[in-house]
């Protein structure tokens, strides 16, 4: 098994140039079996390539012969051979009945005869002669009526040595090239769709298969050491974070408690909305480095429930939000994610907008919410650029307290990770409609 391994090509190339040196070594060696299963070493008598030599050498040499008497020893001598061949005067022949033709398929056999020297086939017919006869020129007055049957059927057309040649090349090239994509393109098929899924599934953490060629084996190598260095990152990323929410949290704390004693009603309040609009900040930058919503298994969960709760949570603190939508409509979500997707949404209207309308529609392939506000809206050289982490669209809608500019920067990444879609739309006359599409997961019920 070890020296069969080794005998076995193992780059792109060598492999590749195998696969069609076999095919077509294998295409001839079926070919010539083929051919002389079928053929023999010789043509058969009554095949059209030897019918029509056999017209074409006899009517050469009745025409060659000096005398009338030489030319009618050489037809005897056919006819006792078993060729039958007449000759008759050319007032004998009647044209050819109308429609009246050869099989395609014996067209070779006329083009053979035409294509001899002095040898001329006459459009006409002798009516005592043979059922397919070809009749041929011999002289001014007379002609020669030959019996043409052969078996010129289409099968034996295209069984031609040249034809088979080209056909059994192209089956095995075909066959080996369906052997190549399972046992070349596969394997490279397998490390792309790995390196497509990564980080995108958290279930995805088995390494990837190195088979196939040598060249894809590298690259199936490389790209499971790249996976490594990037789970050690963001590993490293993850104890950071750890840190710095603890040490941040620590003397914010502590700066809330010394602001709560100074006397000055308004200095203590102006430094207790800094502190919380710091620790708000803090939490949204925290939100979108973390890993955690991207482990969140997925859950079939009611999606009108899920919205009205959100909106109630707006409602209780004096906002003006409000859920349009179907009473049940249960989809495969992450429910936290989605959840945080969506609130950093209503929120990011609620800062610039009177009212918020949340609305769920549903279809059998995909969901779609859309969150409305009666704000300023957001310009179209903008609507992009929101959607970047750190970028705050200040001339567009008004800034009302702090924020790093993450909240849909979140909300994509979330939707994204779902396999939907999310896209801004200014109302008519005034307001902004954020729109996220949901393709079906497991269903809907």
């Amino acid at each position: 098994m070890r020296l069969a391994e080794r005998l076995v090509p193992r780059s792109i190339t060598t492999q590749i140039t195998g696969l069609v040196a076999v095919s077509v070594l294998l295409g001839m060696i079926v070919t010539v079996a083929i051919v002389v299963l079928l053929y023999g070493t010789t043509p058969p008598d009554d095949s059209p390539p030897a019918v029509a030599s056999r017209i074409v050498r006899i009517t050469q040499f009745v025409k060659a012969a000096k005398t009338p008497a030489e030319a009618d020893i050489v037809l005897t001598a056919v006819r006792n051979a078993g060729v039958r061949v007449d000759q008759v005067a050319l007032s004998e022949l009647e044209p050819l009945p109308g429609g009246a033709g050869w099989p395609w398929w014996t067209w070779p056999l006329l083009q053979q005869v035409r294509s001899a020297p002095g040898v001329e086939i006459l459009d006409r017919r002798y009516p005592a002669g043979p059922a397919q006869q070809l009749v041929v020129r011999r002289d001014a007055g007379h002609a020669l009526v030959f019996d043409a049957a052969t078996d010129a059927s289409p099968w034996r057309l295209f069984l031609t040595p040249t034809a088979l040649i080209l056909t059994i090349v192209l089956i095995f090239v075909l066959l080996l090239s369906i052997y190549a994509v399972r046992w070349i393109i596969a394997p490279l098929a397998a490390v792309a769709a790995a390196a497509q899924s990564f980080g995108r599934s958290p279930q995805d953490v088995q390494p990837i298969a190195g088979g196939g060629p040598r060249e894809i084996a590298q690259v199936a190598d490389a790209l499971n050491e790249m996976r490594t260095r990037i789970g050690a990152l963001l590993d490293d990323r993850t104890r950071m974070l750890a840190a710095i929410g603890h040490d941040l949290r620590t003397p914010l704390t502590r700066l809330r408690l010394r602001s709560e004693r100074v006397h000055q009603d308004k200095l203590r309040e102006g430094m207790l909305a800094d502190l919380a609009n710091v620790e708000r900040m803090l939490d949204e930058t925290l939100d979108y480095l973390r890993e955690d919503g991207r482990s969140e298994a997925l859950s079939r969960v009611d999606l009108p429930s899920l919205l009205q709760t959100i909106c109630s949570q707006f409602v209780d603190v004096g906002h003006a939000v409000a859920y349009r939508g179907p009473g049940k409509l249960v989809w495969t979500v992450q429910p936290r994610a989605l959840t945080r997707a969506v609130t950093n949404i209503v929120e990011n209207g609620v800062k610039h907008a009177g009212t918020v309308t949340a609305t769920l529609r549903g279809r059998a392939d995909r969901i779609e919410i859309e969150v409305a506000d009666d704000g300023p809206g957001i310009p179209a050289e903008l609507r992009e650029r929101v959607f970047e982490p750190f970028f705050k669209a200040d001339a567009a809608r008004t800034q009302d307290g702090g924020g790093f500019g993450l909240g849909l920067s979140i909300a994509r990444d979330i939707v994204q990770r779902h396999g939907g879609t999310i896209s801004l739309a200014n109302r008519d006359p005034r307001g902004l409609k954020v729109r996220i599409h949901l393709p079906a997961g497991a269903g809907r019920d």
